[in-house]
């Protein structure tokens, strides 16, 4: 059972395990239109089963998880930015809804749980590269529901012995990925003709794993016997400034750029997220993962799908 399964990751690990030999059953939010998200066009469609439903909603998530024997959640509201603007959302649905998960799987007697969680939880680096033992920060509305819904996933290990694992990946990246996030803003800008360049923060660093790494690591922490109860970072232990990755892209893409600042785009300064590195020794040690793609290999797969799918994206206009 996979919750967000139409998102972003969700539908590459989907792909993943269905490659893998799995039963998948896919939990997709409800809409009149039948509406399944980045699913709609896997070739795997017919072999999967698809749940519609809602996270938040106790019953929908119970029949969706009933019969079930592994629990990949990945369900959340994921944008800072719009955390800003409605955070009681991202507690129904980030906490509430992981809360449904593990209580569920409690009562069903489900054989493992992974959570997701993220590498917002751990804020600007206290020190370099961030372990699992790192303090935990709520620099954000989202990044705070998420170390609640990570908290509340350990106390149900403790308190009732469930099968919990916490997977914490750091920033993913790769094809079908959200507007929101800054390799497809500066990705679709530049695909569009723009030599001027909206973004937010340069400065900030980040650790990118390209998709199908990421997946590979939720697969290989599943298969680990030494994981439950515990936080397992997915990262490649490597950061690079956002404007320097800009520049990449646009090198990749063979464009001559001028980056532009949009005070739209750019969080409050106590909010920003200053650095992040993951220090992936535990999953190293712990399951055979090992990532095929470096960033340029990644990168340059990421922005070949863009250019086949540009009119999927709004370029003009800034996602919140």
């Amino acid at each position: 059972m996979i919750t967000g399964a139409g998102g972003f990751i969700g539908s590459h690990l989907v792909e993943f395990l269905v490659k893998e030999g799995f039963g998948v059953k896919a939990f997709v939010r409800y809409n009149s239109k039948n509406y399944w998200g980045w699913l709609e066009d896997l070739e795997i469609r017919d072999e999967i089963e698809i749940i519609t439903g809602d996270i938040r909603d106790f019953d929908s998530v119970y029949n969706a998880i009933r019969g079930s024997d592994i629990v990949f959640h990945l369900a959340a509201l994921i944008g800072i930015p719009y955390s800003y603007i409605s955070p009681k959302a991202y507690i129904e649905t980030n906490i509430t809804g992981t809360y449904n998960v593990l209580e569920i799987s409690k009562e069903l007697g489900v054989e493992q749980i992974l959570v997701t969680s993220t590498s917002e939880t751990y804020g600007t680096a206290q020190y370099d590269p961030i372990d699992e033992n790192h303090p935990m920060e709520g620099q954000s509305p989202y990044s705070a529901t998420k170390i609640a819904a990570d908290q509340l996933a350990i106390s149900y290990y403790r308190s009732f012995n469930l099968p919990v694992k916490i997977v914490r990946p750091f920033n993913t990246y790769g094809p079908r990925q959200s507007a929101r996030a800054i390799i497809p803003t500066a990705a679709i800008q530049i695909l569009s003709g723009k030599t001027e360049l909206k973004l937010g923060n340069l400065t900030p660093t980040r650790d990118l794993t390209f998709v199908k790494d990421t997946c590979k690591g939720f697969y290989e922490i599943y298969r680990s016997n030494k994981l439950f109860g515990e936080i397992t970072n997915i990262g490649m232990g490597d950061e690079i400034s956002i404007k320097n990755l800009v520049i990449k892209i646009a090198n990749i893409i063979e464009k001559e750029i001028e980056i532009i600042t949009d005070e739209e785009r750019v969080r409050p300064k106590d909010s920003e997220v200053e650095r992040l590195c993951c220090e992936n020794k535990k999953l190293i040690e712990n399951t055979n993962w090992k990532p095929d793609y470096d960033l340029d290999k990644g990168l340059k797969e990421t922005i070949n799908w863009f250019k086949q799918n540009l009119t999927l994206y709004k370029h003009g206009i800034y996602n919140v």
